[in-house]
Order: C-alpha cells, then structure tokens, then sequence
C-alpha cells in the first residue's frame, strides 16, 4: 500500500466512486472519503472500494473548521499529513434553484477547503463544471483569464463559475489547484442519480424494456431532430485524468476542459447502445419540456489541447468503444457492479 493520504470529497458519486477505484488500482489504499448519502442507493457505489474512513459531509465541514480553528481531537489527526485533495463534492443538478444552498454547498465549501490546502501547501484538485459555459456563445476555452466572459445557464453553473474567479483572485493559490471542468460524464456507479442519469443508462433501460428509445426533438432550424451534439466522456477517463492532475502532473494550475475532444450526435450516442446491445435502432423523437427549451445546448465540445499539453497522453475512449463497455460490462449483467 502506498503511504500517501489523500482525502476525496464526493467519493461516492458517479465520478468521485470512479477516481477512488483509479487510486485503488494505483495502489493508494489510504484514502479518506467525504460525502452525503442520505436515503440515496449512492451507498453501494463503496462496497467495493478500499479506504481508511468515510466521513458524512455535514461532519467533515464540522471537523474543518475545528481544524482550522485550532482544536485538536482524534479526528483532527485524519487531517494531518494529508498529500493531496480531490473536491468533487457539490450539488451537481442543474435544476437546483435555490441558489443560497448552492452557494454554500459549491462555492462557500470549496473556499473553506481550499483555504485549508493553501495553508498546509497541499495540492488540491477540484470539480469545476462545463456547465459554466453556458450556451457555448463565447466559446469552450479554458483559460482563467476569459471566464468572466461566460455566461451559465444555471445556478449550478454559476456556483461553479463564482470558484473559479475566487481562485483566479486570491493570491497564492492559484498554483496549488487544478480545476477540471468536466463534459457530459457518463458510466458505472451513476445508478443513484435520479433524473439526471445519462442519456445512455436511461436509452439501456428504454430499449430493454420496449426495444426503443426516445430522443429530444431540436426546435432550431440548423439541427435535425437528435443532431444536437454533445461532448461525451466516460467516466473511466474522467478518473484517470482527475488522478493525472493530483499524482503525475502537480504542476499544473488553472483551469482544464475535461472531455473526449469529440462532439457526437444524440443519434450516435443511440446508435452506440443498440450495437453493443446487438439490437436493431428503433428510434423516436419525443417534445422537449417547454422549460428546457430555452436553456438546452445544442452543442457541446471540449478543446482539449491544454490537457494535451500538460503531459495526458492516454487514449480517450471513443463514444462507440466507451458505451460498448458500460452496456457489456455493466449494465448487461446488472447494474450495481461494479
């Protein structure tokens, strides 16, 4: 077992999950987890996982502040020597509108902990979002100095976007911290997310169970019915390039798009699940709900050249291999085991 410490917020979501097993297989057994379970299934994506303690976020936020305040205790001690921090943990929806509480969760919390890395001189890699671009009018470019030029779409983009300018303003902290603005993220362990599973877990179970699958109309005249495209990412290479930027490249600082560099079609995506369900396509084009219409993207890409240029070499799935993966490997035999 490798003796570095590394504390994971958000452990047990879709991502976070994913990054602790990337940090088992490396051989990193002594991991401190942080999240919210509540009366979620999210408690399964642990059982196969390898750590030193799980803490309750509610709990962790508590000892943080006594940590900061200078009290002592046995639990102070899970926070010493720590080597690195990988913060994933936020309220994630994009149709969560109480802003206050996204401003404590995502923004207020990532400051606090943020503010412990930079006393201690710990690295910190931290979830922003491609939700912070909005509408894609000003672009996908992940450079710091351009963010105040994006527009979200959501609160939830917003909270993100406020982190980003927090770290860009305060000095000394910048070069410690690695933000990694995640694409449209998809795989194993993502079975507790309600409705905001994927497209491809949802089109599993469609086409499972009624041998078809409903896609969005486009209500632009420049996309045809399931052209909108998105950057997909699996979530396997999601892991392996949040550990990248916490163990192999601790130099880098910033912001990062984190994405495959591909954009493909809702119909490819579709497409993708009947071949590794060895089905033939069966498709149909369903109304949008009014009140998405006016914030739904039409497009999504990452450029990825700056990922490219701090040091990540690694094959990126595609979307064809990836969802043959997930759908053979998972969703076939069962979901939850991952």
């Amino acid at each position: 077992m490798k003796e570095s410490k590394i504390l994971i917020t958000g452990a047990a979501g879709l991502i976070g999950s994913a990054v602790v097993r990337e940090l088992n297989h490396r051989g990193y057994d002594k991991l401190i987890l942080v999240d919210h379970l509540g009366d979620s299934e999210k408690w399964k994506n642990l059982r196969s996982l390898r750590f030193l303690q799980y803490l309750e976020k509610e709990t962790f936020r508590a000892l943080l502040q006594d940590v900061q305040d200078g009290l002592g205790g046995p639990e102070a001690e899970l926070l010493e020597d720590l080597t690195g921090i990988i913060h994933l943990g936020a309220c994630s929806s994009t149709t969560e509108y109480d802003a206050s509480y996204l401003i404590d969760n995502n923004y207020q919390y990532s400051i606090d902990l943020a503010r412990f890395a930079r006393s201690r001189n710990i690295r910190m890699v931290y979830a922003s979002s491609a939700a912070t671009y909005g509408d894609g009018e000003n672009g996908f470019e992940d450079d710091l100095n351009a963010i105040d030029t994006l527009r979200p779409l959501n609160p939830y983009g917003h909270s993100k976007q406020m982190f980003d300018q927090w770290i860009r303003s305060n000095t000394g902290f910048e070069p410690l911290f690695a933000g990694l603005k995640y694409f449209n993220v998809y795989g194993p362990n993502e079975y507790h997310k309600g409705y905001m599973q994927s497209v491809v877990l949802k089109g599993f179970r469609q086409i499972r169970d009624t041998g078809r699958i409903g896609l969005f109309k486009s209500y632009r005249d420049d996309y045809g019915d399931g052209e909108q495209k998105r950057d997909f990412l699996y979530v396997k290479d999601a892991a392996r390039i949040t550990v990248f930027f916490l163990l192999d490249q601790t130099q880098a600082s910033g912001v990062f798009n984190v994405g495959s560099g591909m954009a493909n079609t809702w119909m490819d995506l579709a497409r993708g699940i009947f071949q590794a369900m060895e089905k033939e396509p069966a498709i149909d084009f369903i109304e949008m709900p009014e009140e998405m219409r006016a914030k739904y993207q039409y497009y999504t890409c990452a450029p990825i050249q700056r990922l490219r240029e701090a040091g990540y070499g690694d094959h990126i799935g595609t979307l064809e291999e990836s969802i043959a993966d997930y759908v053979r490997s998972y969703l076939l035999p069962g979901e939850w085991n991952a």
